[in-house]
């Protein structure tokens, strides 16, 4: 391994070895795994959902998460045949940084709904059941 990247390779360990705190290793990687592939839902969602909208002239993210608007239902619907789950727009990972930087919203007790909402709307529970059980925003261990 070359210097530089021995370097990043220590400089990535301690920050993670700081964001965990007080947390061992295992349940910090459930907690950075559950997220990454959270990251990776609400991208193929937006992407997917995006290609959906093309036609029409319109961007996913710029819609409202209403149910009962007539493109989220569209979407929703294309979503859970082709994807096997469904997120609405303010459900995406980049919406709820967003949020959190523009501090408009508490997000920690929007994610455990958001994390449900994946796990229930897939076509199988067995898919996602039970997928982001581990990722407990209100432990101690998180300060």
């Amino acid at each position: 391994m070359t210097q530089q990247k021995s370097q990043l390779h220590k400089t990535l360990w301690d920050i993670a070895n700081t964001l965990r705190g007080n947390m061992g290793a295992d349940e910090f990687r459930d907690y950075i795994l559950g997220f990454i592939f959270y990251k990776y839902l609400s991208e193929k969602t937006l992407v997917y959902a995006n290609s959906l909208l093309a036609s029409e002239g319109k961007d996913y993210k710029s819609l409202n998460s209403d149910p009962n608007d007539p493109y989220i239902k569209a979407i929703k619907t294309e979503a859970l045949s082709s994807l096997g789950y469904f997120l609405l727009p303010d459900q995406l990972f980049s919406s709820v940084v967003e949020q959190i930087k523009s501090r408009d919203a508490f997000i920690i007790d929007k994610l455990p709904k958001i994390f449900n909402s994946i796990e229930q709307s897939t076509a199988s529970e067995e898919d996602f059941g039970g997928l982001f059980e581990e990722i407990d925003l209100t432990s101690s261990k998180l300060c």
